[in-house]
């Protein structure tokens, strides 16, 4: 492994004692923010909605087998292995095609799943959108890197952040809306996105004109990972069968022996451990395959080759797993434990979507006036740990005032975690490195969302199991999971019925162990920031990837002189 003091001298260049000062922004360069942020707003607003509108949607589609959790984990391991494809493609052909693509794949996994007619159907849907949505959530990341030099990052990471938390904050209540309405009024949660994708689509072609790399199209062709690229398409082919190879294929072996264990078969059977200890070799061949990768790899070693910024991959991962968490699962402890129906959910959930947004906004602009990253990301997991472990006093019967703090509390850690990451990652690198520095920091962020996703649900399902009232469970079938399907069927129970408190108390039993888990999970965050070094932030940009308008300007001046 490198050594960190000596990437760190890298990265820093000889006017680091005197940055450069920040330089006066063009009409294009907020316009192509604007076109970024609108990519965003786009991919945001489809991650919370889905999470609140997931009971009605599992029971229009008539979910019995607790296929429900792969309408998040499809997308999530579609978007993971289509992130760092994008990456490399943005770095051979040029971000604007890749991101023009990655919005037309989305706009056409929208329209198949607001079409779909069965959970299969969905599922696959899902995986089209996850092919999109993991290209525009990289290339976000990747054109802001283009466009901003670190040092004068955090304000804009800031408002890419509070775009987020304001999409955050209005996807529940439209899902929760659209799936209190009927039984079909959730597909316009899907149909919405065709006509954001158009706007998206044509604001890039318009405004978004930024350089593309020289070069003959075979010499680009080579710089991409083709096996890898294989493995990309058999994913998307596959997708609800769950084999693919490497990462992906280990990663969904994996899920789906989490997901069956203690539920459909006992944690000791062959249909367990069979694809649970095949996925983890498959992630370890993946690992192995990389490292003897001689050139283009698809994980930047060089990255991963320093503790400053390993530090901050393993930050966003353990806050990819907890905040998943709380998007996807605190509506079920609202619908299922306090009898909320989907738009009161939804409502109930703002605490969080709302306080998101200016932490994020504080926490980016902090660090690009202070220089230092590392107090904020502590700080910011504090507010986590603590939250996390007052989700744990959660009950049926819980005040309001009690949620609401609890939910704000977390909020906070999560706002500031959203923007906070990026900075100990890019830091110890070069300016050309950015690309795929960020490239494998969405990358992560998406795969340990996946795995949020897959241990909240485990986690919940067996607690399930164990606390729910027998008289209850026999109304389901043996072995399927019932954490979704089983909210309607406690909504329509009457109020008198002793059975239905009993109920809920076991729901909210069952939530307290997911939280648990989750105040664990976030101690290792907390732990990882202290590998992290404030290592000083460079004034410059790539510019091999600048705006055009930027680079024709210069020509300019250099002409008049």
């Amino acid at each position: 492994m490198a050594d960190n003091n000596s990437i760190a001298t890298l990265a820093e260049p000889d006017n680091v004692a005197v940055p450069p000062q920040p330089t006066g922004k063009s009409r294009a360069f907020y316009m192509s923010f604007l076109a970024i942020c609108v990519t965003t707003f786009l991919s945001a607003i489809d991650l919370t909605a889905v999470g609140t509108a997931l009971p009605t949607i599992a029971e229009a589609l008539h979910d019995n087998k607790g296929d429900f959790t792969w309408v998040g984990s499809a997308y999530a391991l579609a978007s993971t292995a289509f992130i760092l494809l994008s990456g490399s493609l943005a770095e051979a052909f040029g971000r604007r095609p890749i991101v023009l693509i990655s919005i037309a794949f989305f706009a056409i996994g929208s329209a198949i799943a607001g079409a779909a007619q069965n959970m299969n159907m969905m599922i696959a849907a899902r995986a089209i959108q996850g092919v999109g949505g993991g290209g525009i959530l990289a290339l976000s990341e990747i054109l802001v890197a283009d466009l901003v030099p670190l040092a004068e990052r955090g304000i804009y990471q800031g408002l890419i952040g509070l775009v987020w938390a304001f999409a955050s904050s209005i996807g529940p209540p439209i899902g929760g809306a659209l799936a209190n309405a009927n039984l079909k009024a959730w597909r316009w949660l899907f149909f919405l996105n065709l006509p954001m994708s158009g706007f998206a689509f044509v604001l890039v072609i318009v405004y978004l004109s930024v350089k593309r790399p020289e070069g003959s199209i075979r010499s680009k062709l080579a710089q991409v990972d083709w096996l890898y690229v294989f493995l990309c398409a058999l994913r998307l082919s596959l997708i609800v069968l769950s084999g693919n190879a490497f990462v992906i294929v280990g990663s969904g072996l994996a899920i789906i022996g989490l997901t069956w264990g203690g539920i459909r078969y006992p944690w000791a059977s062959a249909q367990v451990l069979a694809p649970l200890i095949i996925g983890l070799v498959m992630l370890a061949v993946f690992g192995v395959y990389e490292a003897k990768v001689p050139a283009y790899p698809t994980i930047p070693l060089d990255v991963i080759g320093n503790r400053t910024s390993l530090a901050g991959l393993l930050t966003t991962a353990i806050h990819s797993i907890t905040s998943i968490a709380v998007i996807y699962y605190m509506p079920v402890y609202f619908q299922a434990a306090l009898g909320a129906n989907p738009l009161r959910s939804s409502v109930e959930m703002l605490p969080t979507a709302l306080v998101i947004s200016p932490f994020a906004f504080f926490a980016g602009a902090g660090i690009s006036i202070l220089k230092k990253y590392r107090g904020v990301n502590m700080l910011a997991w504090c507010f986590t740990i603590i939250a996390l472990g007052l989700f744990t006093l959660l009950r049926d019967h819980t005040p309001t005032a009690k949620w609401v703090g609890f939910q704000v509390l977390v909020a906070a850690g999560f706002g500031m975690l959203f923007s906070a990451p990026v900075f100990p990652i890019l830091a110890p690198l070069p300016p050309n490195r950015a690309a795929s520095a960020l490239a494998l920091f969405t990358f992560t962020r998406a795969f340990f969302q996946t795995w949020g996703i897959t241990i909240a649900s485990t986690v919940l399902q067996n607690e399930l199991e164990r606390n729910l009232p027998s008289a209850f469970v026999a109304q389901f079938p043996a072995g399927y999971e019932i954490a979704y399907i089983s909210i309607p069927v406690i909504r329509a129970m009457d109020p008198s019925d002793p059975l239905k408190g009993q109920v809920q108390a076991a729901f909210a039993l069952s939530m307290r162990t997911v939280w648990q888990v989750m105040v664990g999970i976030a101690g290792i965050g907390l732990l990882a920031c202290f590998l992290m070094k404030d290592v000083p932030m460079v004034n410059e940009l790539d510019e091999t990837y600048a705006l055009k308008e930027a680079k024709d300007k210069k020509v300019v001046d250099v002409e008049k002189r």
